[in-house]
């Protein structure tokens, strides 16, 4: 059983940055894929980010179009923590911003493949 908690969620003014932060158990961490999605009010949950193992010493991150650029995830295993650095946020970045994780390693942006699920922290930029 996996449990993620997230933080560092919060309102800001449009062009601000935010971490956003997702401490998770589990033994091995550093093998699951983790991922960020958010939902908006009146829209699907959509991909954000996601961060997978490669199988050696390489991670790979992968990012939707609409925060290509701007936003970063990273990890650090020993804390068994993964972030979310979004910069430059814009009024349609407003969502519930969810932490994901995989432990099959996958890594994808099909939210149904995570099996696993933060509570979710909420994001307000306002213009």
């Amino acid at each position: 059983q996996v449990q993620l908690v997230e933080s560092g969620g919060g309102l800001v003014q449009a062009g601000d940055s935010l971490r956003l932060s997702c401490a998770a158990s589990g033994r091995t961490f550093s093998r699951y894929a983790m991922g960020w999605f958010r939902q908006a009010p009146g829209k699907e949950r959509e991909f954000v980010a996601a961060h997978r193992w490669s199988g050696t010493f390489v991670y790979y991150a992968d990012y939707a179009d609409s925060v290509k650029g701007r936003f970063a995830i990273s990890r650090d295993n020993a804390k068994n923590t993964v972030y979310l650095q979004m910069n430059s946020l814009k009024p349609e970045d407003t969502a519930v911003y969810y932490c994901a994780a995989d432990d099959v390693g996958r890594g994808s942006s099909r939210f149904n493949e995570y099996g696993y699920w933060g509570q979710g922290t909420q994001v307000t930029v306002s213009s």
